[in-house]
């Protein structure tokens, strides 16, 4: 135990000389003063996709259909009462869209950052998109996108609440509680029978997801041509991050639905049955940030 007090100690000093003071505003909230939960939190969601795998392989999916239901009206509701308190936070604040510090705003700002800590803390049950994909056998939508997109998103928010965690911080989680809103809506549905015939709206998902990533870059830079003092540096990893999902995504799309289905794959495959509305049925393969059917049956 003393041996873990030590590593502690060593590696949040190791985070606070890289990155400097944290924002004395949020010391003492749950999970945020220590690097090692998150690491650790991280490394265990890491690990049970590959034991996950391995303890599935002989064995039968699961089907999972109400846990499923539960869970994605949970998201849903967490991500709307997210979206509404940071519209709110912000309009009271009076926060400036193109740019915004992190202490003008006074008591909006701890409104905002209380907001971003469960925008954070979702992060981490959002693992579970990834151990129903396990339980369920879908080992084919657990992809480098995906895995990456929910580890990453986890840990970079945990930087966020220790240094920036209100200002400029606000409009990514505002744009994506909004998107999953959407997202999780439609993943519960699909998964009960006789709502899927409704589910046609499944591709202006994937559009909004795009924009939503091109959205949160521009607003980023917004804040480095016009600054209001708000860290260069994290303008600069943001944007450089979000980029990232931008590339994959695009990567991940054109592979999937740009490329010319062969003569006899045509032949071979009902449009019926792998086409909707022009897209591919397994469109829909990466969580939280990137759509997929995972719900669906």
């Amino acid at each position: 135990q003393e041996y873990l007090k030590t590593f502690d100690r060593e590696v949040n000093a190791f985070v606070d000389y890289m990155f400097g003071p944290r924002d004395a505003r949020v010391r003492g909230w749950f999970l945020l003063d220590s690097y090692l939960p998150t690491f650790f939190l991280t490394g265990a969601y890491l690990l049970c996709i590959w034991l996950g795998n391995k303890f599935m392989k002989d064995r039968p999916p699961f089907s999972l259909r109400a846990h499923l239901i539960v869970y994605n009206l949970g998201i849903t509701l967490l991500s709307l009462y997210m979206l509404i308190e940071l519209i709110l936070a912000t309009w009271e604040g009076g926060y400036n869209l193109q740019c915004q510090n992190l202490h003008s705003a006074g008591e909006a700002d701890i409104r905002v950052a209380k907001v971003l800590w469960w925008y954070y803390f979702s992060k981490v049950i959002e693992f579970m998109d990834t151990i129903f994909f396990v339980l369920r056998k879908k080992s084919s939508q657990i992809t480098f996108l995906h895995v990456y997109h929910h580890a990453t998103m986890f840990n970079i928010w945990w930087c966020v609440l220790n240094w920036i965690p209100c200002g400029q911080s606000f409009f990514g989680p505002t744009l994506n509680s909004f998107i999953h809103v959407l997202m999780y809506s439609y993943y519960g549905l699909s998964v009960i029978p006789s709502m899927r015939k409704y589910l046609w709206w499944k591709k202006y998902l994937t559009q909004a997801q795009l924009l939503q990533f091109l959205l949160t870059i521009v607003h980023t830079l917004s804040a480095a041509v016009k600054p209001c003092g708000f860290p260069f540096g994290c303008l600069m990893f943001q944007s450089s991050y979000m980029a990232t999902l931008v590339i994959l995504f695009i990567n991940f799309y054109i592979k999937t639905y740009r490329k010319a289905p062969s003569r006899t794959a045509t032949k071979e495959t009902p449009v019926t049955t792998e086409f909707k509305n022009g897209f591919h049925k397994d469109y829909f393969a990466a969580a939280n940030g990137f759509l997929n059917d995972k719900k669906a049956q």
